[in-house]
């Protein structure tokens, strides 16, 4: 039966850490775990302040956070509309910097 010495069992157990820990990490093109967690709280207060709006147009916007810059993307039926929809998502905690690319849909 093969046995392992506890240096050998400390050793393996800290590589593990290591590269298991080092999978967390960010980097320039991916967020950390934590990161994520405060994107998506982000998200969340975002989306809750354009429902507070209380325009339903302004419901059916998509809404995403990248370490701290929220885009808001869909249709809205006014230049207004997107005017309060980036007021109402500036207005968040944490938000770094909101980027706006709602589209105003043609009148018919």
């Amino acid at each position: 039966m093969l046995k392992i010495s506890d240096l050998t069992r400390a050793l393996l157990v800290g590589i593990v850490l290591v590269f298991g820990l080092a999978g967390c990490a960010a980097t320039d093109t991916r967020e950390s775990v934590g990161e994520y967690a405060d994107d998506s709280v982000v998200t969340g207060k975002v989306k809750a302040a354009l429902a507070k709006e209380d325009v339903e147009s302004l419901l059916a916007i998509e809404v995403e956070t990248y370490r701290g810059v929220v885009q808001l993307s869909g249709f809205v039926d006014s230049e207004e509309m997107k005017t309060r929809a980036g007021e109402a998502a500036s207005s968040v905690d944490d938000v770094e910097r909101v980027e706006n690319s709602l589209i105003v849909k043609p009148e018919a």
